[in-house]
Order: structure tokens, then C-alpha cells, then sequence
């Protein structure tokens, strides 16, 4: 027989936190009971809603466990976690029921869990009231979420039915004997209403609604006195169904007559979904769900109308999926009942909903509101004149509403050719995974919505420093679109947004952004230089209408990765005239499949539920997973994960904690994601002293026990706040240097910043003024302006790769090949000819043999010229530069270097910092403005400098066989040692993925994990010259 589990060891509740039976107090009952009698009358007053009873988890005691060796047939009633009202406790009255009758067993005090007001839940589970009904009426449900003060949600679905009035017995005396069928025995035209609230976790409204549903239908054809009986076994039923964890796996459980499933997350960032996402595109058309999107991103006061109670709970949640992963971080109170409208009159953003009744009172007495009718899908704005709500940016709001209206919202018309089922769950079941699919698709869509609205943020972000540029990102948006992106800016949810995207949390939002960059943007995004446009890029956009508005395109931050900013089409004058070919690559988002998923079906649960029945529950549990695990192909890790996390809940349920940490064992090297690790630490702590032993002499045990205990003590909670960046204001040393262009996203290598460092205080005290910084920090920003807006024809473009970037145009000159604009790309210098714009090549850097600034003589003057000598050709070029030859020598000579290096070292980063180094060297000559300046950028010729002084890596040998180096430390503020280089071959392609494990305290996997790369020479021999190369 199982061990009891430990008081102090906490388990993970299951579904249910409580559930309550609620309607009009007993006495109050009277006297709409002598109204009824009269004839004739067909309305009723309203009566005061009360807590009846309340049922609480667990429903087995101490006293039943220990009794567990008795035969469950012969056991008397159990005793229930229950209790009703004390004041409401019937007395023994000797004319109320019949002698002898069954009583029910003797409530016991049981505590609520938190976030559950009873004295809030009577108005929101009757919110528009109790009202004795002349007529029979239909069972209905409504939907609840409730929050405690520290901001946890709770769920609760309430389920209303009517039951008749009887004449001599008020309902609920607990002793009452008579049946709702019957003919007579009770008041003629008066029904009385009364609710079963379940409160629970999880948001698990279908999943609920429909055990309700079948609870319902045996509460209409019970007894009185059975109805606390029925409630409770529904309660217990509810309270032993564990909650799947994220992953394929969900849960079936039979209620009778339907079977009920509950789904599980998709993944631990994701949120739990069992509604209808759809429900809000049959209430509003796409332009409107953009505006209730805007209302909530800009988080207005925004309050839902509908005369259903339920669609306000379904239709606001579906709102908070449709911004997952932004979270409504303000008051969230989808109903109100007719007591609470004054909530409306609170300051702060809320999002809250009523009865479609309030509407009149509602918009006269309020004001700033955004009022959403459900029923008429119109949106009411009753703002201030200087609140007004911008529109969301129409690139994005087109591409959604193109693709909503490519959805199939409509169930029948899949099913118009098929045949009628005769079996109820596999009508249900057919129904559930086309709402799967739908689901599936909505949220792509909103998350790609998200992503074409948030996606350029990274690019002003510094994550060392958790830094955000707002100012620059501003001027990267459309002017039509500035009003929405600086009210959002200053919202709480774009807040908790940045430190997630600092945090490099791989959610949705960073999924779909990595799903939808096309892979050039992949590569390009591990690069070191500063991002400029690409020549396929420019191409792109020169039929676009884009390219002619007054757009500055100033791309900042961070960490110099060359992060392309992916272009959106063009705007058109209807959101509703937009075609799939405009949409270019963001369609992939379409194509991303469903993951499939799996089911798992919970034994059946027997009654009475004493000690010995529940833990033959269990049991049953523990050897169907135990059967289905055994069966599993070796490819199915996530659902073995799903299966060991439940199969190890069970057991500790049991007490059998030492086969529960073998299963999450198991889980731990299956998916740490799901790891329970805390759970874990308290079943360690809670094993006696020759469980204990027993660990310790199991070697998986050990190292698991190891794991879990062994770690530190929890650090001081890291600053996360988010800062926005500014410029200095005090003169800085070189510390305070270093911290301040990492945050300004221009540099991140500590060792390029000493060397700029350096050149700005060339002949000056050893610190930077407040004004030297905004001079080079507003060049470097300029020249980022510059290259955007650089437009080169079509017949230059064609001579270019199209990966190459224009990183710097000289003003114009004479040369020895004619008039022109000398142009620099990370390969080659070329010359764009003005008058009949035209392309004439210079050189690619690995071509040039010999850069030289000299003077060439005109008349009286002295010019100084550029001279470039190349390997392959005799003529020399020759550019009169005048001022700007000295800067184009270092700049050129660096170029060269670079490239250099690169070869000789196999290393293409080497180009990407030479890149930097030249345009820091234009930003410092640009800053300082002196007769010194040119001197003062050499400082940072570093490739230069250091080109014959640099061993050569590479052996001969090596050089032959491997492809190009891979830098582990790139993008790093400094380089670190590799302790260890995997390379894993994808087996379903010519790529593969590359991981380094680096050697520093925190000792975390970084690098190139999950960066796609070509294959390694696809040798073992490569992989190995690759680590030889690495130092290892």
C-alpha cells in the first residue's frame, strides 16, 4: 500500500480551486412563493444572490486515508471539504420534511483559496440579478475572470438553471422529497434560478462549460436533498484531473454523457487556449478588430457591450491571446454587474464589460471611454480632444485584414458534403480540431501582426545595457505612423515587451520574427559592420511607392549586426484592395503547420470516493501511462515528456517519492522545459532518512538530487528595468566612455572603444567632453542617414552583388575615368558617374596592390590625389579627393588590410571590423573638425597597423580544408575561450547547427547555437581543424 504523501510536501493542485452552489436565500423564497400563488401574475421582484455552499479540494481526509483497508462498498459516507452558511443552517424542525428522512453530513469550515471574493461572486454569478421567472427558462452559461490584489487570475464558468418553486417546501432546506417531474407538488408558474460556479486556474472555458452541461443534467432530476451530494462528486471528479503540462499532450476525461478533453499549452511561453479565437471576427470586421487592437496597445478605457454575459468574457479574452505575447498589464474585469458600474469611473486604463442594458447610462455619465458594442460590432469613442486614438500602422493593419478574410470562419461549410454523425464525441471531436486549425491560424496571423509592427525594435536595443533608443527608433517610422508607435512607447505593456526582447525570451513574437527573416537576414544578422542597405534591398524598393515618401530610413543600434530591415508593400487607399503578390515573403507565416497532438484518457473515477478508491485511481493512472509510455517510438520526446511529468505527479500522489523523481529524472534529460525543478527541491527535502539512502545509492537519483540542491543560493534579483538611452552630460573618463557608446549600440568591442577612445582625445586630458560626444555621436547617426538614402540605378545595381552595401560616397571629383561620386562597399571601390549616371570599376580590396596619397600639380596649386595600384592592371587609378584624401588613404589602406586578413586567416569578420573601423574614422574626422582630425582617426587603423605583426593562423594545410573560420565571440564586448564546438549535420538538409560552450563563470551556451551555417567541408576532418583553430 502507498505511503501517505507528506503534509509538508505541496502538491500541484489540479483543475479545480473550488465550486460553489449559489442562489436566493431560503427565507427569501417566501414570499415570492405567495406571490406566485396568485394568478395571473407574470413578473416577479428580484431577489439578493447568496453563497449556498462551497466545495474545496481535497474531498479525501486524513481519517479516510488511514481507514484505506476497508472495503469501499462498506464504508459509510466520507467526509466532504464542504461548508454552507451558518446562518442558513436549517434548524430541526419538526414540520419541515418527513421523519426519518436522510440528513446530510455535518459541514465542516474550509479555507478559500486566495483570489476567490465570496462576497464579490453572488453579483457575478447572477450580474444582472435573481429574478423569479413565471416560466421555465433555458440553462445558460456565462464565463468569469478574477484577479487578487498581486495580480494572479483566476477562471471561473458559471452554469444558471431554473428549478421549480415548491409550495410547501422552500428549495434547499436540505430535507425536501419531492421530484421536478412531477405533475404536482409544486407552485404553478414560478421557477426559481440558481448557479454552480467552478473556479479554477486555468482557463479552461470549454473544457468546463461542458462539464457543467452534463452536471446540469442530473441536478434538473435529482431529489432536493441530493443536489450537495451531486455538486460534490462533481467537485471531486474535477479536483483529481491533473493539469497536462506544455506539450502534444491532452487530457480526455469521461463526464457522461460527453467526454471532455483539456488541452495543454503549446509550449511554456504560450498561453492556455479552449476558446473560440474566431468569435471576434463574426462580431467585427478586420478594420474594426484593428481599432479594438489600437484601443488596447495605446491601453485606453475600453469597456465591451453585449446582451450575452458570455460573449464578454469569450470576446475580451480572445482580444488578450490576439496581443500574446503583450500582456494587459492594467484592471481586467470582462463583466460588471449592475452594482458595480461605478468601476467605470476609475482614472487608469481597464478593460472591463456590461450588460448592453448600460450602455445609454454608461456613455452620459463617463467620459474618455472607448465603448465597444459586441452585438452591433460598432466602436463608440468618447475621448477627449487631446486623447485621440491613432490608427495602427497601415502596412500592417493591410497585410492583416488580407489575411483574415482568407480564413474559413464557418464549420458547416466544411461539413456540407459529408454525411450525418451519429455519434456525439465524434461530431465533437470533428468540431474541436477544425477549431484547432482555425485557432492555429488566427494566432499566426495576430502574431505576425505584432512582429510587422515591433519587428525593427531590436534593431535600437543594447542588451549588455539593457538600453532602448526610442528617439532613434521614432525616426525609422513613417510619418503617418508616429502618432500610434510614440503613444504605445509610453505604455506599461511595451514596457514588459522590452524586457522580454532583453531578456532574449524565445517566444511567439521571436519565433515568428526568426520564421519570417528570410536568410540572407539570418546570415547578415551575425555580422559585425553597421547595418546599411543591401543592393538586392535598394533594388526592392525602387518600384516601391515608399522610396519617394519623405521617409528617413536611420537605422541605430544594436551591437553592429548587419539586421536588415525587411520592406513591407506599398500602401494602398483601401485596407480591402491588396493583393497575395504585395505581401512578398510574409506569407510564410501561413504556412507553419499545426504541431499535432495527442491524447491521453484519465481512468474512470468510482464512488464513493474514500481513501482506498482514490488511490486505486491512481494506480489505474500510473499503469496506463506506464502502457502507453512503453509503446512510444524513440521519436517521440515531447510526448514522453508529457507522459513522465503526469505518470511522476501520480506518484507523488501516491507517496511513492522515490519512483517520482526517477520519472523526472527521465524529464530532465527528455525536456528541461517542463522540468518541475521546484517541485523537485521540495519532494528531496521532504524524502526520510532511509529514502534518502536509497537516492543516494541510485546513480540517477544522485546526480538529479545533485542538481536540484546543490545550486547556489539565489543571487540578488538582476536589475531588468529598461533605459532609455541619452546622451551625457558630465565629461567622461574611459569607463564611463566604454558603458556609453555600448549603449549608444555603435561599438560593442571593448578594445575598438579604447582605440576611438584614444582618437578623440589625440593632444587633450585623457576624458571626453559632453560636447565631443554629441558631435561624433550625431556624425555617426548622419552617415547612417546618408546611406539609407542613397539611390542607386538600376543600371549600377546590376554590376553588384546583391549582398553588397554602399558604406560610404565621397563628394564629387575628378578622376582619371571622369567626373563622379567614388563609392565603397565591403568589396570593391567603384565610380559613380555623374552627369548620364553610369558604373565604372575601381578595384575590389583583394585586387589592390598599393594605396598612395600625393599631390599632383595644376597650375599653381597642389591637389592631393588618391592613387590606387592594382595587381591585375597596369593604369593607375587617380582621384583628385582634395580634403578628403587623407581619410580615404586610411580608410582604403584599412579596407585592404582587412580583406587581407580575412584570407590569410580564413576569418570573414575581419572585413566586417574593418568596416567598422573605417566608418569610425569618418565620425571622428566629421566630429573634430581640426587640422589634426585625419591624424587623430589613424588611432583607429588598427588592421593596418597590425597586419605584418599578426602570425598566420591558418597552417597550409588547414587552409585547403577549411571553409571559413567561425568567430564564437562575435558581437561579444569581449572575445572568450571555447571550451567546447559542436557541430550537429541536419539530417534533413545540407545545414547543420553549430553550439559553443564558453568559458566564463556563468559557463552559458552562446555563440552560433541555432544559427544556420553551411557544412563544415561535411568532414569529420573539418570539425576537427575547425576546434584546432578554435585553441581547443
Amino acid at each position: 500500500m502507498a505511503e501517505a504523501v507528506p503534509q509538508h510536501l505541496a502538491l500541484p493542485s489540479g483543475l479545480l480551486e473550488l465550486c460553489a452552489l449559489l442562489g436566493p436565500a431560503r427565507d427569501s423564497l417566501r414570499g415570492p412563493e405567495q406571490v406566485a400563488q396568485r394568478k395571473g401574475v407574470k413578473s416577479l421582484s428580484s431577489l439578493k444572490p447568496e453563497v449556498l455552499s462551497v466545495f474545496v479540494p481535497p474531498f479525501v481526509s486524513k481519517e479516510d486515508g488511514a481507514a484505506a483497508g476497508v472495503n469501499c462498498a462498506t464504508l459509510g459516507k466520507p467526509r466532504r471539504r464542504s461548508f454552507r452558511k451558518k446562518r442558513e443552517r436549517p434548524k430541526a424542525e419538526p414540520w419541515r420534511g418527513l421523519p426519518g428522512g436522510p440528513r446530510g453530513p455535518e459541514p465542516e469550515d474550509v479555507s478559500v483559496p486566495n483570489g476567490v471574493d465570496l462576497l464579490a461572486l453572488p453579483q457575478l454569478c447572477f450580474p444582472g440579478g435573481v429574478c423569479v421567472a413565471s416560466e421555465p427558462k433555458e440553462d445558460c452559461v456565462h464565463f468569469l475572470v478574477l484577479t487578487d490584489v498581486c495580480g494572479n487570475r483566476t477562471y471561473g464558468v458559471v452554469a444558471q438553471y431554473y428549478r421549480p418553486l415548491h409550495d410547501e417546501y422552500c428549495f434547499y432546506n436540505g430535507k425536501t422529497h419531492w421530484e421536478v417531474s412531477g405533475p404536482s407538488g409544486g407552485t404553478a408558474g414560478c421557477f426559481v434560478p440558481f448557479a454552480v460556479c467552478v473556479v479554477s486556474r486555468f482557463p479552461y472555458y470549454n473544457a468546463l462549460k461542458d462539464c457543467l452541461s452534463c452536471l446540469l443534467t442530473h441536478l434538473k432530476f435529482c431529489k432536493d436533498f441530493e443536489v450537495d451530494n451531486h455538486i460534490k462528486d462533481f467537485a471531486a471528479k474535477l479536483s483529481l484531473i491533473p493539469s497536462p503540462p506544455p506539450g502534444p499532450l491532452h487530457l480526455i476525461f469521461n463526464m457522461k454523457p460527453l467526454q471532455i478533453v483539456f488541452p495543454s499549452r503549446a509550449d511554456p511561453e504560450s498561453p492556455l487556449i479552449d476558446l473560440d479565437l474566431h468569435l471576434p471576427l463574426l462580431c467585427f470586421s478586420p478594420e474594426k478588430v484593428l481599432q479594438i487592437l489600437t484601443c488596447l496597445l495605446t491601453e485606453q478605457r475600453v469597456v465591451f457591450f453585449s446582451s450575452s454575459w458570455a460573449l464578454l468574457t469569450l470576446v475580451a479574452e480572445c482580444f488578450m491571446v490576439y496581443l500574446h505575447p503583450l500582456q494587459w498589464q492594467h484592471t481586467f474585469v470582462p463583466i460588471l454587474s449592475g452594482q458595480m458600474l461605478d468601476f467605470l469611473m476609475a482614472p487608469t486604463s481597464f478593460l472591463m464589460g456590461c450588460h448592453l442594458d448600460h450602455f445609454e447610462e454608461v456613455s452620459k455619465e463617463a467620459d474618455g471611454l472607448i465603448l465597444i458594442n459586441i452585438d452591433s460590432g460598432s466602436i463608440a469613442h468618447l475621448s477627449k480632444e487631446d486623447a485621440a486614438v491613432p490608427d495602427i500602422p497601415l502596412l500592417a493593419a493591410q497585410t492583416f485584414v488580407q489575411r483574415v478574410q482568407t480564413l474559413q470562419l464557418y464549420h458547416e461549410l466544411d461539413l456540407a458534403h459529408l454525411c450525418a454523425s451519429t455519434d456525439l464525441n465524434e461530431d465533437r471531436a470533428s468540431r474541436r480540431a477544425w477549431q484547432q486549425g482555425l485557432n492555429h491560424q488566427i494566432q499566426q496571423i495576430t502574431v505576425h501582426l505584432l512582429v510587422s509592427i515591433f519587428r525593427d525594435v531590436k534593431n535600437h536595443l543594447n542588451y549588455e545595457h539593457r538600453v532602448f533608443n526610442s528617439e532613434e527608433f521614432l525616426k525609422t517610422r513613417a510619418p503617418g505612423d508616429q502618432a500610434f508607435y510614440k503613444q504605445v512607447l509610453d505604455t506599461y505593456m511595451f514596457h514588459a515587451f522590452l524586457k522580454a526582447r532583453l531578456s532574449r525570451r524565445m517566444d511567439a513574437f521571436a519565433q515568428m520574427d526568426l520564421h519570417t527573416q528570410s536568410e540572407e537576414d539570418r546570415i547578415n544578422g551575425t555580422l559585425l559592420s553597421p547595418r546599411r542597405p543591401t543592393i538586392e534591398k535598394m533594388a526592392s524598393r525602387k518600384s516601391s511607392p515608399l522610396h519617394a515618401a519623405d521617409r528617413r530610413m536611420v537605422v541605430s543600434m544594436p551591437n553592429l549586426q548587419d539586421i536588415v530591415v525587411l520592406e513591407l508593400p506599398p500602401r494602398n487607399s483601401s485596407l480591402r484592395k491588396m493583393h497575395t503578390s504585395d505581401c512578398g515573403s510574409s506569407h510564410a507565416v501561413l504556412c507553419v503547420a499545426p504541431k499535432s497532438t495527442h491524447t491521453f484518457k484519465i481512468p474512470e473515477v468510482h464512488f464513493p470516493l474514500v481513501g482506498q478508491c482514490v488511490q486505486a485511481f491512481h494506480a489505474d493512472c500510473a499503469a496506463q501511462l506506464t502502457k502507453v509510455m512503453g509503446s512510444l517510438p524513440p521519436e517521440s520526446s515531447a510526448l514522453l515528456a508529457g507522459y513522465l511529468y503526469l505518470r511522476g505527479l501520480v506518484r507523488l500522489t501516491q507517496g511513492q517519492l522515490l519512483g517520482a523523481l526517477l520519472d523526472f529524472q527521465s524529464l530532465y534529460k527528455t525536456d528541461v522545459r517542463i522540468f518541475p525543478a521546484d517541485l523537485v527541491q521540495r519532494t528531496v527535502e521532504s524524502l526520510s532518512g532511509p529514502e534518502r539512502a536509497q537516492a543516494e545509492r541510485t546513480p540517477e537519483l544522485r546526480r538529479l538530487m545533485s542538481e536540484v540542491m546543490d545550486k547556489p543560493a539565489d543571487a540578488p534579483k538582476a536589475d531588468d528595468r529598461v533605459k532609455h538611452f541619452e546622451l551625457p552630460r558630465t565629461h567622461m573618463q574611459l569607463d564611463d566612455f566604454v558603458k556609453r557608446v555600448q549603449e549608444s549600440g555603435i561599438v560593442k568591442d571593448t578594445g575598438t572603444i579604447h582605440r576611438l577612445f584614444a582618437a578623440l582625445t589625440v593632444g587633450h586630458e585623457k576624458q571626453i567632453d559632453p560636447e565631443t560626444f554629441k558631435d561624433f555621436y550625431n556624425c555617426w547617426k548622419e552617415a547612417e542617414a546618408e546611406a539609407q538614402d542613397v539611390s542607386l540605378p538600376l543600371s549600377v545595381i546590376e554590376h553588384l552583388d546583391k549582398n553588397e552595401c554602399v558604406y560610404k560616397l565621397s563628394s564629387s571629383v575628378k578622376t582619371n575615368r571622369g567626373v563622379g561620386k567614388i563609392a565603397m562597399t565591403q568589396k570593391r571601390l567603384f565610380l559613380l558617374t555623374e552627369g548620364r549616371p553610369g558604373y565604372v570599376e575601381i578595384s575590389t580590396f583583394r585586387n589592390i596592390a598599393e594605396v598612395r596619397s600625393t599631390t599632383v600639380a595644376f597650375l599653381l596649386l597642389r591637389i592631393p590625389t588618391l592613387k590606387v595600384k592594382m595587381v591585375s592592371k597596369k593604369e593607375v587609378f587617380e582621384a583628385n579627393l582634395k580634403n578628403e584624401c587623407d581619410l580615404w588613404h586610411l580608410m582604403v589602406k584599412e579596407m585592404c588590410a582587412g580583406k587581407r586578413l580575412a584570407d590569410e586567416h580564413k576569418d570573414p569578420q575581419y572585413v566586417q571590423q574593418a568596416l567598422t573601423h573605417v566608418l569610425l574614422m569618418d565620425a571622428v574626422v566629421g566630429a573634430l573638425q581640426s587640422p589634426g582630425a585625419v591624424y587623430a582617426a589613424s588611432k583607429l587603423s588598427y588592421f593596418d597597423k597590425m597586419k605584418n605583426e599578426m602570425p598566420l593562423a591558418v597552417p597550409k594545410t588547414t587552409s585547403e580544408t577549411l571553409k571559413h573560420k567561425i568567430n564564437p565571440s562575435a558581437g561579444e564586448t569581449t572575445p572568450r575561450g571555447v571550451d567546447v564546438l559542436l557541430y550537429t549535420p541536419d539530417s534533413l538538409g545540407p545545414t547543420g547547427r553549430i553550439q559553443a560552450r564558453k568559458g566564463e563563470d556563468s559557463g552559458a551556451t552562446a555563440g552560433a547555437e541555432d544559427k544556420q551555417r553551411p557544412p563544415l567541408c561535411g568532414s569529420i576532418t573539418a570539425v576537427k581543424t575547425l576546434l584546432l583553430n578554435s585553441g581547443l
